[in-house]
């Protein structure tokens, strides 16, 4: 459990320079650096930094167990540089641009630390932008832990990347369907919100202009869902087995986005000498933001100790 002042401790925030400027955020600390890498839909401060009734985040967590703490936002997304949406790609948001992204802030963590080794945890399509980054700079990297990971199917009806807008707008009932769908029937309800109460109004300023739509939704990139779709029909972008890195690969026991036969999937490509897969009982995909979530912290820091 945090002290209270650790629990209220705030993050450094500041940006790197583009093209495109990404917004950073620290918990700085003399231990060894670790990066969050965020997932499809919302930022590093509403995942890793969210902070929920108790004073409590899982970057506050991380820190507390001596690491020194960073996240990012993808571009188009929280802090970070958004486009225009008249002249913005969805090649802009694809996994090989998000890949560039990280070795921007994995090189200034790199800067700071003086070479060295960063820890990663991604969650989700995050870990799709992570695996291209690592097939090229595994040398850059401590261990590493994929959180929910989106891995290669087979047999999904072919669409092609023409179906994916450059952007699509998410709303916040949106969001909370997509939480709780993956709950049992009976089961009562995992979030540590329910209703989103906080992090809902967050989630919507997360867009300085989510407020002018009805109803208000949240434009985020649509390269992720052009590469999770590309995945699911058998191509993902990128070789699990030029990966080498001591990982972990850590779900929820509902989590329909990465299942037992994906998760096998993924662990028997791996280059990796050490790798792991773990289960949490009655958790889902968005397990960061649900009650059951200090199992997920735990087991995390655990294996990035060592």
């Amino acid at each position: 459990m945090l002290s209270r002042e650790e629990a209220l401790r705030e993050a450094e925030v500041f940006s790197i320079t583009g093209p495109p400027a990404l917004q950073v955020r620290r918990l700085n600390n003399s231990g060894p650096p670790v990066l969050y890498v965020h997932g499809a839909t919302f930022p590093s401060a509403l995942s890793v930094g969210y902070r929920f009734s108790d004073g409590q985040s899982w970057e506050g967590h991380l820190h507390s167990e001596g690491f020194d703490v960073w996240s990012f936002d993808f571009a188009g997304f929280g802090g970070s540089e958004r486009c225009r949406r008249s002249t913005s790609s969805l090649a802009d948001s694809r996994a090989s641009a998000a890949a560039k992204q990280i070795a921007r802030v994995v090189e200034h963590i790199c800067e700071q630390r003086r070479g060295a080794a960063v820890n990663i945890i991604a969650h989700s399509w995050g870990s799709i932008a992570t695996g291209c980054y690592l097939e090229n700079h595994s040398h850059l990297a401590g261990r590493l832990v994929f959180f929910g990971p989106i891995a290669q199917r087979h047999g999904a009806e072919k669409v092609g990347v023409r179906g994916f807008p450059a952007s699509r707008l998410i709303t916040v009932t949106a969001q909370l369907e997509r939480f709780i769908d993956d709950v049992p029937e009976g089961e009562g309800p995992l979030l540590d919100e329910p209703g989103l109460a906080s992090w809902g109004p967050a989630y919507l300023a997360s867009d300085p202009t989510a407020l002018t739509r009805d109803p208000p939704a949240v434009a985020v990139p649509g390269g992720p869902a052009a590469d999770i779709a590309a995945a699911w029909q058998g191509e993902l972008a990128y070789d699990p087995g030029r990966i080498t890195t001591p990982i972990l690969l850590i779900r929820g026991e509902w989590d329909s986005l990465c299942n037992d036969k994906d998760a096998g999937w993924l662990l028997d490509g791996l280059g990796s000498e050490v790798k792991r897969d773990l289960v949490i009982p009655g958790a889902t995909h968005l397990m960061h933001l649900e009650e059951g979530r200090f199992a997920l912290w735990s087991a995390v820091a655990e294996f990035l100790r060592g």
